[in-house]
């Protein structure tokens, strides 16, 4: 029997997210598969069984009869999670390592920029200023995560190793060696005050949109060598509440931020955040995906499927994650 084709819907515009580029890997990784980049009037809909998607087009996947499996390509599903005729048949997210590995290093890079001055150093720079100031230990931080899933997790164990206090906040209870856990709103508060640079790799759910907001950053630690404390987002942008973001820089209840995601990407031109002082900017790059190790993940789970095995890594549409 001739084995389902295999659709790509890949709406991205940047030069990781080529369609052709896609096309190519899972070509290579599913060479007995007919692989399929949509839109193709040769490709019958309903010999699809399977789609690997970037942002597609709401309701384009209701246009495969036969679908069993829907691959996001990237971590954030919530843009999936918005179709409202999104096909009732398993959802998978991406998680490897180099997915994972990525963000860790993203992560490490950010909470080490602050901790290490270099806003201030790079200024001095431009101003050809000599005049170092003191540089505390990273023992005199707290780096608070939120969201303690695979990717806070391996964060976590990164900036334990070089040294920083590390305290961790999650929807349900988790317990990781040598990192302070809280969970639930009980627990948000207590690990809020204790928070120096606060990290947040949350998915975008309904009950985390904007909880990025005053409310949380006025909580923060005030006495921390920092001066004033610290955002990292490289959840989805969401997850922030960017008029607060602005306002809190300005009045001194936030000293600085690193903002890999916006509620409108790309940013655009007219966005304060592009030439704030205090805002270190990427453009939703953090963990970007590797189509190599993707496409080989895509490859295993479909033939595991097949065989009767269970897919891994399955989104919870109750949860949203």
């Amino acid at each position: 029997m001739t084995k389902g084709a295999l659709a790509l819907l890949i709406h991205g515009g940047t030069e990781n997210w080529s369609p052709a580029r896609w096309k190519a890997r899972f070509d290579a990784v599913c060479a007995d598969r007919r692989v399929a980049l949509m839109p193709d009037a040769s490709l019958d809909p309903a010999e699809v069984r399977y789609a690997a998607v970037w942002k597609p087009v709401p309701g384009e996947l209701g246009g495969f009869p036969n679908l069993r499996v829907i691959f996001n390509l990237g971590a954030g599903v919530d843009a999936l999670m918005a179709d409202k005729s999104l096909p009732d048949v398993p959802l998978v997210r991406v998680a490897v390592p180099d997915l994972t590995s990525r963000m860790t290093e993203y992560v490490v890079l950010h909470v080490l920029m602050h901790h290490r001055q270099e806003l201030y150093l790079r200024q001095s720079q431009a101003a050809k200023v000599w005049a170092p100031k003191h540089q505390w230990p990273a023992a005199a931080l707290t780096v608070g995560i939120m969201g303690l899933g695979t990717l806070g997790a391996d964060a976590a164990g990164a900036l334990r190793r070089i040294g920083f206090r590390v305290a961790g906040w999650s929807r349900s209870p988790r317990t990781i060696d040598g990192v302070a856990c809280f969970h639930g709103a009980e627990g948000m508060d207590a690990f809020l005050r204790q928070t120096d640079i606060l990290v947040c790799l949350l998915p975008a759910t309904p009950d985390t949109r904007g909880i990025l907001d005053r409310d949380v950053f006025s909580k923060l630690h005030r006495g921390s060598p920092l001066g004033a404390p610290v955002l990292i987002n490289a959840g989805r942008g969401a997850l922030q509440n960017e008029a607060d973001i602005l306002a809190c820089l300005g009045d001194g209840t936030l000293g600085a931020v690193s903002l890999d995601v916006f509620v409108q990407e790309p940013l655009p031109p007219d966005s304060p955040f592009w030439t704030h002082p205090k805002v270190v900017l990427t453009p939703h790059n953090a963990a970007d995906t590797d189509p190599d190790e993707i496409s080989k993940y895509v490859a295993a789970q479909i033939a595991r499927f097949e065989a009767g095995g269970e897919l891994e890594n399955v989104v919870d549409r109750g949860r949203g994650y």
